[in-house]
């Protein structure tokens, strides 16, 4: 009667919605403690089985508890009965989590076989070991990165809608199947039914004690464990179903998920590039559910199946994913594509097709996740250019935030992106080129450009970088790195593109400390003509007179110096080492040499004499003791002095130079030859051309200046000239009107003595 009340009360509860026009809710159904669990119970496993997507009940009975004592988990042993035993192989991989049920009661979820013995002997997780798992802390998804982009929620939602309507429609339709199964079950007492459970149908559409109902999508080949042996681990400590990896990379993979202890396998399980988000999802207690880590056009994941709903709260597998606690990963649903029987093992076949949610733990008991709640991402774009093929092929993937999978996916998923282009593992030339937008340094983004050839199979070695890269950012001690996204740039040639050092000549003998000189370096590329560049380096202001050993090699090898310091211990990890950023250590990443770098640096010479160790001493000394005086100074000084020069081969080899070091030496020139005719001609004809045009109008400029200068002098002499006209004038004029003052003076003196004269005059006459 118990059984039948529940079973209509759930009919009930999908009519109202469907009424109502709202999603059912599933609800926490009843459970069995441990303690009530008895040896010789009757119960039913529930789960889906094939592409109808029907519940299918499987009956059993209870063998036992398992328990090892304190801090041990505890386990319900099995054995399953009927057809199910008879015909379908057992607990196969991806029925984990299948709900338990005994008395319309929730026991546990089926979670194990046992280790090369019957399948239908198994494990059942005890659920009051998994609902502790809800209540957890969950501390992970706090960057600010966006979660998935939900832009495209309100044009899907119409759609989303209706077919939640036509779903929640055949759900009704199947509960009223199954109340007119279950009246004339009901007919049947429940004592019968625990006397013969074999007779019970394995197409049998009943609910778990009312509470799985309806559909189920289903799953794809899970973790399912191996328990050996009491008290013993795994090999593994989970496992993932891998796809569009391709043989290569799927070997790539296997190889880095081993060094951390999971592995891969590969069964076309997961839906490649056509991934997307489903808003409104449900599960319901039987269906498949799976966890990734990454899905697009290379996905990773695991599926078993849910145990228990509580709104949108999800319990499942019944054993750990990868038992890594809380986590930041995808949930998704499935459909089931069939189920294959080995000898001693089977396992489900599924396409997983929606993002629905987020799992946030994982652990011994089970996982757990939530609904509708999207984990943090990592979008990862990849462009492969094959030149030899002509294919230009873009791909594109989301990773979880996950700062342990990140760097491992990063390089992984591009090397498998190339072999997927490129179709051949022989000889070929690499060069990559990667962008990471992420807060970790002040720029915001982290670049990197480098090449790569190999005579099999280049791509092994051509992200390595890129994984660094991503492991420092990831390894941050400061803080918890926001990481935008990453975008790969892959051009690949099935040829050899690299080129041997010859020679390294100096463009003069002697140089003084801190003078720049050129030297002009000839490369023999791989079957091709000899080419010669132009390298220049610098001489450092502290080095000491004499010969100065010079080491020519490319960028991806080693000088024969730092050989020596890393066997002397020069290596080892100082204090100050310590304090080095991770920004810093990105930009050392950034800045390092590239393959195809011809680099000059200093070499080691001969042996010192007596004579020559103790100046050298000396100078070390001097050399301290104005260090601690200026100490920014001493550490741009410390630098050391590299030459560096980008080709478009990779440098294969090493060879040596040397330069005199003299202070009497003469000045360099101020424009350095280059050896290049083209090069030369380049820079002369514009010179000379600046030469003629500066002379013609050095030219105007001295004549405009001559006639000013002519002009400002008739002037001058004309002001001259006029002034000396003037002054004559006056003179002439001043003497002309003394004299005739001096005239009329002399005039009016002499007046009245010629009047008195003509008066006289007068007088005589009269």
């Amino acid at each position: 009667m118990y059984k039948s009340m529940k079973r209509v009360m759930a009919a009930l509860s999908v009519s109202a919605a469907l009424w109502m026009g709202t999603p059912s809710v599933y609800a926490m159904p009843d459970i069995m403690p441990l303690q009530d669990v008895a040896e010789g119970m009757q119960g039913v496993l529930y789960t889906v089985v094939d592409s109808s997507g029907e519940l299918r009940s499987f009956p059993l009975h209870v063998l036992g508890v398992m328990s090892s004592g304190r801090g041990s988990m505890p386990y319900i042993l099995a054995r399953s009965e009927g057809p199910f035993a008879d015909t379908d192989g057992g607990l196969l991989q991806g029925m984990s989590g299948s709900p338990v049920y005994v008395d319309g009661l929730l026991i546990g979820a089926a979670s194990a076989t046992v280790s090369d013995m019957d399948p239908h002997t198994f494990l059942i997780t005890p659920i009051e070991e998994m609902l502790p798992i809800w209540d957890m802390p969950d501390k992970k998804n706090k960057t600010r990165v966006k979660t998935i982009d939900i832009k495209k929620a309100a044009e899907e939602r119409a759609k989303i809608e209706k077919e939640m309507a036509e779903k929640d429609k055949k759900k009704a339709e199947k509960e009223a199947e199954k109340n007119k199964e279950e009246k004339k079950d009901d007919k049947k007492s429940d004592k019968d039914e625990a006397e013969k459970p074999k007779e019970e149908k394995t197409d049998s559409k009943t609910d778990a004690g009312g509470e799985a109902k309806g559909k189920a999508y289903g799953s794809k080949a899970d973790t399912e464990k191996k328990y050996p042996s009491a008290g013993k681990e795994p090999e593994f400590k989970g496992s993932f179903v891998a796809s569009g990896f391709g043989a290569e990379g799927l070997s790539m993979l296997r190889e880095k998920l081993a060094s951390v202890g999971y592995k891969a396998e590969s069964y076309g399980g997961f839906s490649t590039g056509n991934a997307t988000t489903l808003y409104g999802a449900e599960l319901e207690p039987g269906e498949a559910v799976g966890a990734a880590v990454i899905y697009g056009d290379f996905a990773m994941a695991a599926t078993g199946t849910v145990t228990a709903v509580d709104d949108n709260r999800v319990l499942a597998f019944g054993h750990p994913f990868l038992h890594r606690g809380n986590v930041n990963y995808f949930m998704t649903d499935a459909t089931i594509l069939g189920m294959v029987n080995g000898v001693s093992d089977g396992m489900k076949f599924a396409n997983t097709k929606h993002i629905i949610g987020r799992i946030i733990q994982d652990r011994a008991a089970g996982i757990s996740g939530e609904i509708g709640v999207f984990p943090s991402v990592v979008p990862i774009r990849l462009n492969v250019k094959d030149k030899t093929l002509n294919r230009d092929v873009k791909y594109t993937a989301t990773m979880a935030y996950d700062e342990d999978f990140i760097p491992l996916l990063s390089p992984t998923v591009s090397y498998a992106a190339l072999n997927r282009t490129v179709d051949t593992g022989g000889e070929s030339t690499v060069e990559v080129h990667f962008t990471v937008r992420t807060n970790a340094v002040e720029s915001g983004t982290v670049e990197r450009t480098n090449m790569f050839y190999a005579a099999a199979d280049a791509g092994q070695a051509a992200f390595g970088e890129l994984g660094q890269a991503m492991g420092l950012i990831c390894s941050d001690k400061e803080k918890e790195a926001d990481i935008m996204d990453i975008t790969v740039d892959i051009s690949s040639a099935a040829e050899r593109r690299t080129a041997s050092l010859v020679s390294a000549i100096p463009d003069r003998p002697e140089v003084r400390p801190g003078d720049t000189v050129n030297f002009k370096v000839t490369l023999k590329p791989y079957r091709a003509e000899k080419v010669t560049v132009s390298v220049p380096f610098t001489v450092p202001k502290v080095q000491r007179e004499g010969i100065m050993h010079l080491d020519v090699h490319g960028g991806g090898l080693v000088s024969v110096e730092q050989l020596l310091a890393a066997m002397q211990g020069q290596g080892v990890v100082s204090a100050d080492d310590n304090d080095v950023t991770t920004e810093d250590q990105l930009k050392n990443l950034m800045e390092s040499p590239a393959n195809n770098e011809i680099i000059i640096e200093p070499g080691a010479g001969p042996v010192m004499s007596e004579k020559e160790q103790q100046k050298a001493i000396k100078e070390a000394i001097r050399a301290q003791e104005e260090a601690e005086k200026n100490p920014d100074a001493a550490k741009e000084e410390q630098k050391p002095p590299v030459g560096r020069k980008l080709t478009d081969y990779v440098i294969d080899n090493v060879i040596h130079a040397m330069v005199t070091v003299s202070k009497d030496a003469p000045e360099p020139e101020k424009e350095p030859v280059e050896f290049k005719l083209d090069d030369i001609l380049k820079k002369v004809m514009p010179k000379n051309e600046a030469k003629a045009d500066a002379k013609a109008d050095a030219k105007s400029d001295v004549k405009n200046e001559t006639k000013a200068d002519a002009k400002a002098e008739a002037k001058d002499e004309a002001k001259a000239n006029a002034k000396a006209e003037a002054k004559d004038e006056a003179k002439s004029d001043a003497k002309a009107d003394v004299k005739n003052e001096a005239k009329a003076a002399d005039a009016a003196e002499k007046a009245p003595e010629a009047a008195k004269e003509n008066a006289g005059a007068a007088e005589k006459k009269e």
